[in-house]
């Protein structure tokens, strides 16, 4: 058995053939001691929209989320971020919200940082997944 990494991805983690990498329950990643603690918060908000996606259908994950939008706009918390997460939520596809949620890319990553979806998961869920992004 064996796992196929994509070159672009090796890259981006700073490994190379012959490099160990970490395999969890979530999947495989570059070992903790390369990872920058950027890459750890990313990785972590990762995990949780990965969470949110495990538990909700798409149809609860928009639904929350456009409530959130509707709310933070009314309070005038408005970002940038958030014109691309209304159009995702409204006229986008499943496969374009979850390419969002969990892809690796430099765009999902930014749209992580300002997720809509927040308030989803139980406390303990989050602080579990904090906990274990942290090691």
């Amino acid at each position: 058995m064996g796992v196929i990494v994509p070159r672009s991805t090796l890259a981006a983690w700073g490994v190379g053939e012959g490099d160990t990498l970490e395999l969890t329950e979530h999947g495989v990643r570059p070992p903790r001691s390369l990872r920058s603690a950027h890459q750890e918060l990313d990785e972590l908000k990762r995990l949780l929209a990965l969470a949110v996606v495990r538990q909700f259908t798409p149809r609860e994950i928009r639904a929350h989320s456009l409530a959130n939008l509707h709310r933070w706009k009314k309070q005038e918390s408005w970002v940038s971020a958030y014109d691309e997460w209304q159009a995702i939520l409204d006229g986008g596809s499943d496969g374009e919200l979850f390419a969002a949620m969990l892809g690796r890319d430099e765009d999902s990553n930014r749209l992580r940082q300002s997720p809509p979806y927040v308030g989803m998961l139980s406390r303990d869920e989050v602080r579990r997944l904090n906990e274990e992004t942290a090691g």
